[in-house]
């Protein structure tokens, strides 16, 4: 068994895809249109065939709370591992993306969390988390 697909609700599928692929770095893999919504996914371009993340509309009625009370306590919502957290944290920010936990080294893992612009936490790690 292996992780093919995982999600993270937005709030706007076209704004997540933006930010996820202009600022972020991922590539769209799958953009089909289902009903309202479309199912949208981005993967890394280090690994195109790899694990795909789902832009998930934040639709349900129990994700939006969710999520609210995620961000109130600064809980990511999941995480990206990469290779130079300090080169990548500049160049995040330098694209204008929010931080709300700069840099911190943890001893095993260096990690920092940003605004995704679509309600959501993300956290950077570098360390024994990257694969």
């Amino acid at each position: 068994m292996r992780i093919t697909q995982s999600s993270v609700p937005v709030d706007d599928q076209e704004k997540a895809l933006r930010f996820y692929t202009e600022t972020l770095g991922f590539q769209k893999k799958h953009d089909i249109p289902m009903g309202e919504h479309r199912w949208i996914t981005v993967v890394s371009p280090e690994d195109p065939d790899g694990t795909e993340l789902c832009l998930e509309p934040d639709e349900h009625p129990a994700v939006k709370p969710f999520k609210s009370a995620l961000v109130k306590d600064g809980i990511p919502f999941t995480s990206f591992a990469v290779r130079d957290i300090a080169a990548e944290h500049q160049r995040l920010k330098s694209l204008g993306v929010r931080f709300t936990q700069p840099s911190i080294d943890y001893g095993t893992i260096t990690a920092a969390v940003f605004d995704d612009t679509c309600g959501n936490l993300i956290q950077i790690t570098q360390g024994s988390m990257e694969s």
